[in-house]
Formats: structure tokens, sequence, C-alpha cells
């Protein structure tokens, strides 16, 4: 269900992420075509830009080799084993009733802003001062041990921050019960998912001028040895004056930790939203560190600039099929326009397979895009989108 609010977190049509523990081996993209559907077979955008396998309605998961003779068939049975697997999980995992306290802690809870793959978000305030704020809570039916650490871990990870483009967490705590939840800044506004989708491709200028906030925004992040893990347009939220802010860090992690094995067989797990996933993040989860996080970042600009992301399928294996194999269509191919020719070259080379290959850094990045940022709004590009007031809800 899709939401046009404002706040911290709107809530999305499905679950925001393809989950660390949840799809385990079903990177199979040219090994099997993986069907995951409630009913009918995902298409596009709308399904697959917020693909998650973490909870709600059981899914019919089934597959279909390839029939290329090009690949090799010894992997088959990772991704068999990585699917099945999923799939009892998710037929025995037991359905708990939802009981959602009227307070935490010394918070007041207000309505609820959203959901994602690892927490409610709701509005509140601190029974005091009646300061508003977010608060994220860990529903009964997903406390599990491991997703109360996962839980707690973002929390704390986030503490960790003070850019002024990420989000901010004051506390964290416990309910009654013994749910983990945290507070956050409130933030009036909507995220830039929503704003595509509602108002279509962005200008130039502002394109380079968002990323270029939420690169800043990533360049603390990886200075404190810290990846974000899930950078995608849902996760950035645009505020007054055309401010952003990085949300959502429950993927996030210290770059040289090693992953856990997700299973008996040894294999790390997928993790990130398919659109914007690496693909050293679908081939060698290992190897993932803040250059992951900048072709993420150059895919959700893709998507500003075009209204589209670089990458679409009818599946999982197809998407992550075309990180790993596919040249992304120029942005202005795309789109049908001329785009500033340094921008466009910046995005693509974000989105090089080879994370040698990007820009050495997210703040040589934001450095680069602050500065097309000021060249984009000198220019006029003939055909170019100009749809640079804000949203109105944001300009009052």
């Amino acid at each position: 269900m899709r939401s046009e609010r404002t706040g911290l977190w709107t809530a999305s049509r499905t679950e925001p992420s393809v989950g660390r523990s949840e799809l385990a081996d079903a990177r199979a993209w040219g090994l099997a075509s993986t069907v995951i559907s409630s009913g009918s077979i995902p298409t596009g955008q709308e399904k697959l830009g917020g693909l998650s396998i973490s909870s709600g309605p059981k899914r019919h998961l089934s597959m279909t080799p390839q029939t290329s003779s090009s690949r090799p068939a010894a992997p088959w049975a990772r991704a068999v084993h990585g699917v099945t697997a999923l799939f009892s999980r998710l037929q025995s995992r037991p359905r708990q009733p939802t009981s959602t306290p009227a307070s935490v802690g010394e918070y007041v809870l207000g309505e609820k802003l959203g959901e994602g793959g690892m927490g409610v978000v709701y509005k509140g305030s601190h029974a005091g001062s009646e300061r508003p704020v977010a608060i994220k809570l860990l529903p009964p039916q997903r406390a599990s041990r491991e997703n109360i650490q996962r839980f707690e871990r973002e929390a704390r990870l986030a503490r960790r921050l003070s850019h002024p483009n990420t989000i901010e967490v004051y506390d964290l705590g416990r309910t009654r019960e013994g749910l983990p939840y945290f507070t956050m800044e409130y933030v009036d506004g909507l995220d830039l998912q929503t704003l595509v989708e509602r108002d279509g491709p962005l200008a130039p200028a502002r394109v380079a001028g968002l990323l270029a906030q939420l690169a800043g925004a990533l360049g603390e992040m990886h200075a404190a040895g810290l990846i974000h893990g899930d950078v995608k347009p849902a996760n950035a939220m645009l505020c007054r004056g055309d401010r952003v802010k990085m949300l959502d860090f429950g993927l996030s992690r210290p770059v040289d930790e090693p992953l856990a094995d997700d299973d008996a067989d040894g294999y790390p797990p997928l993790a990130g939203t398919p659109l914007y996933l690496a693909p050293e993040a679908i081939t060698a989860p290992e190897n993932v560190d803040g250059r992951s996080d900048l072709y993420a970042l150059g895919a959700l600009g893709y998507f500003l600039l075009t209204g589209v992301p670089p990458f679409n399928g009818n599946s999982l294996a197809e998407v992550c099929g075309h990180h790993v194999h596919s040249e992304p269509l120029p942005p202005s191919r795309r789109l049908g326009a001329a785009v500033p020719a340094p921008l466009e070259a910046l995005l693509l080379e974000c989105l090089d397979k080879s994370p040698a290959r990007r820009p050495r850094s997210a703040v040589v990045l934001q450095a680069r895009l602050q500065r097309l940022a000021a060249s984009c709004s000198r220019a006029r590009v003939a055909g170019c989108p100009r749809k640079t007031s804000e949203p109105a809800e944001l300009a009052a």
C-alpha cells in the first residue's frame, strides 16, 4: 500500500529490502529464475522496487532453469538449497498477535507512519516536553533473538553518526514486554521514491545537489568504518529547503566485519534492495565496501534523473543478472532528452561493474557533485526536465 503521508518513514507497498537472513543463497542470477509472488508474477519497478521475503503472507516460490548452455550446472544446487530453505522458514514461521503499547519509556506513541522489514515507525512525543519524535518499534511477531540483536545494533550504529544529512537517533530502550525500540528525529517530508513517482524526473541541477548531500552522509559513515548497505530512494527523506536525510541503517555494518554464514553450506547471504544492489553484493557479498554504497547512490541518481532505475526485470534473478552483466542505458537515451554530459558520465562511473573504476570515495564524489550542481544550475540544457520547485507540502 502506497502512502503519500509526510513523516520520517513512508509506508511502502512491500517490505523495503531483501534481508540478510532472508534470501540466503538466492543470488541465482543466470542460474535460475526465481518467481516470488502473492498470486501473480512481479513485473517492473512496482514489485521489485521494494521486494522482500521477510514477512507477510506466505509466498509461492517456483524456479525454472535458464536455457543457456553457457551457464555451469553445478551451482544449481546452491540456488535450490537457498530457496528451499527460505520457503521452509516462511512456512514454519509462527504468527503472533500484534499488540502495540500506548507508550514506550518516556514517549507516547501516536499515529503509525510506516513499516519496514525490521520495524514499525510511529510518530510520538516525549511525555514531558511533547517534542515530536519518530519511534521505531520491533513488533512481537518479529522479535526473535537474532532480530532483536539486529534492531539494537542498527540503533547503536546510527547513534555514532552526526552528519546533518543523516537522521539523528536519540534513545534506545525496551518496552515492559521486552521489545526493543529507539527514538529518532522526526522529519516532516517525503521520501525521494514518492517524490519521483508523483512529480516525475527531477532537473539535473537538483539531482546533483541532492546526491551531493547523500554522498556527504555516506562520507561520514565510511570514515567511521561503516557501510550503509541499503541506499535507495525510499531511504532518503526530502525536507524543507530541499535538504535530504539518509534513513534506515538496518543493513549497516562495519566494513571489516566478517559476514556470518547463512546456512550449513557456508554461503554468505544476499542483503539489500534488488534494484540498487552493486554487482559484488550479488556475486561476492564478503567483498562489499563503501564503493558498493556509491554504486547504489549512482543507481539512485539515475532514478531521480530518469524516473526509472537503471535495471529492471520480471524476477529477482533477472534484475540481479542485469546488475552483474548488463551495461546501463545512458540517462539521456533513457530520458529521450539532453542531460549534462558530466553528470551523465559521473552516474555511469558510479555504476561501473568494477569497484576500482568508481569514484575513489564518497568525499571525492560529493565534491564532484557539488561542482556539477553549480554548473548545471547555470546551464540551460534543451529538453531537460525543469521541475525545480519544492513539493507544496514542503514549501510552507
